[in-house]
């Protein structure tokens, strides 16, 4: 298996043991790549990459920035890319490729090692023993408070038994949006107060923009985005307190994802992109 396009999805150590033996590979048994190929390693420099077979119909330069373009294709693309990087990464250290990056053949892969060898053992080295942790924290809105029957008429009438004047009828609305922004401040104030105590938990830390509620499909608002880089074991540490931090401010409500890789860790640009025989959104020259 030496000639064709081959879609790259992490670096790891090569420790020079058999295929059969390198944890990364060995734990990638049964689990298929992007184009439900077999993902095998290739080894260069004390590095392996692990990658996969994909046709060129789909992966070559030309199809493949068509292919990008298709929201549901890309999508189901790199659940399939993050699958592979994530299980070889469940016991072992790998820096993740990003996302479409193809070659041709195993001398391209060979190449790209080559060409960010320093960089690659550089993350490796870093990160070894280190694994992600994503945390978001959302602000609810409570239920506007609806005013009584007959209160949008209090302005006309205000002499009507029981109704609400249209001075009163505003301070209320006055009182009930200043509320509201004391408690998008308690939970801002609340997030922060989180992403310090986890900070000081984690050897590194990330803030990424909130999350766009029509691409996550949650409306409530995002007010920590958040990746840390914890070491593997303190994760059961770090779970704890984030599940402790969830608890201590009721307007806010807190998720904890992982361990992942550490992708939010990892010189994307960097060594991803290392190697002039590779790139994103196409084949390799």
């Amino acid at each position: 298996m030496t000639e064709g396009l081959r879609y790259a999805y992490a670096v790891v150590r090569d420790t020079g043991a058999p295929d059969a033996a390198l944890d990364a590979l060995t734990a990638l048994e049964g689990v298929t790549g992007v184009a439900d190929e077999s993902v095998y390693a290739v080894r260069h420099l004390g590095l392996a990459v692990l990658a996969g077979a994909v046709p060129a119909e789909d992966y070559a330069e030309g199809p493949l920035r068509k292919r990008l373009e298709d929201m549901a294709w890309l999508e189901k693309m790199a659940r399939a890319h993050q699958r592979v990087v994530d299980t070889a990464g469940a016991e072992s250290c790998v820096i993740p490729v990003r996302l479409a990056t193809v070659c041709h053949g195993d001398e391209g892969l060979r190449r790209m090692l080559a060409t960010g060898r320093e960089r690659f053992t550089a993350a490796l080295d870093r990160l070894e023993g280190r694994v992600e942790w994503g945390v978001k924290a959302y602000a609810t809105q409570p239920a506007a408070e609806e005013p009584p029957a007959g209160a949008a008429n209090a302005a006309d009438a205000p002499s009507t038994p029981g109704a609400m004047s249209g001075r009163d009828y505003l301070r209320r609305r006055k009182a009930q949006r200043q509320a509201a922004e004391q408690r998008w401040g308690d939970t801002e104030e609340g997030a922060r107060l989180v992403h310090e105590t986890l900070g000081g938990l984690a050897e590194q830390s990330r803030l990424h923009p909130p999350q766009d509620p029509r691409l996550s499909g949650i409306s409530d608002r995002n007010v920590l985005n958040a990746a840390y880089l914890v070491r593997r074991e303190d994760s059961a540490d770090f779970a704890e307190r984030v599940g402790e931090l969830a608890g201590r401010t009721p307007a806010l409500r807190v998720e904890l994802t992982g361990p992942w890789a550490p992708y939010s860790f990892t010189a994307m640009d960097e060594t991803s992109g290392a190697a002039g025989e590779t790139g994103s959104a196409g084949a390799d020259g």
